[in-house]
């Protein structure tokens, strides 16, 4: 007679905001890259404004949010890393100690790609970002370049963001995409769920977001 595993409920592991944050990324991003590549420079500087927005708005929610979307909630030292890769770590809802370590590596990659493109200018000087009058012309140029060529890097990150992805769904049989789609995933019995931040914390983030894309814009 075979014993049956105890069924895994859903529990809530990702809020709204962060579910928003991640998706709307993508498509602007990729926008980003299409209108640079086509020279679409008025709306690489809209799509480049969006993604400072979201940005913002997560470095803030990842401070005052939802107890999953925080950086004190989900960063972890050598030995919690060193545990998860040598499977002695238990479930963890939200992001593991590896996941953990490639958000903030996407995360600080589009933050520096973004701040870099406020401080660059074209050759011709037809387009100038709206923060490139604080520095010299030199220094615009150099930020120009590092602007075009931490893409491909950032390209890479979000490579292998997919690759791990395709590897914890093939290898590991754990879906980490329909979490991000429904907000809930199976947990143990027991697990306690995400602790929501509130309305009145994500309107702080928002105004937060909302006041740097404005005070930015307005210097352009």
């Amino acid at each position: 007679m075979s014993i049956e595993a105890p069924e895994r409920p859903p529990v809530p592991v990702w809020d709204r905001p962060v579910r928003i944050v991640h998706w709307l990324l993508v498509p602007l991003i990729a926008a980003a890259w299409w209108t640079a590549e086509e020279e679409m420079l008025d709306w690489h500087y809209r799509a480049g404004l969006a993604v400072l927005g979201l940005v913002v708005f997560r470095l803030v929610w990842g401070v005052i949010g939802s107890s999953t979307a925080r950086f004190s909630g989900f960063l972890r030292g050598p030995r919690a890393i060193l545990d998860y890769l040598r499977g002695r770590s238990g479930f963890v809802l939200g992001h593991n100690p590896i996941g953990a370590l490639s958000v903030i590596a996407l995360l600080a990659m589009v933050a520096l790609e973004t701040g870099l493109g406020l401080f660059a200018s074209d050759e011709d000087g037809l387009f100038v970002g709206p923060l490139a009058a604080f520095v010299s012309e030199d220094r615009a140029e150099t930020f120009t370049e590092l602007h075009e060529d931490l893409f491909d890097y950032l390209l890479i990150l979000i490579g292998l963001h997919i690759v791990a992805i395709l590897f914890y769904l093939v290898v590991r049989r754990h879906n980490l995409v329909k979490p991000m789609l429904t907000g809930s995933i199976p947990a143990p019995p027991g697990t306690p769920p995400m602790q929501s931040a509130g309305a009145g914390r994500f309107l702080l983030a928002a105004a937060i977001a909302g006041a740097a894309v404005l005070w930015v814009d307005s210097l352009g």
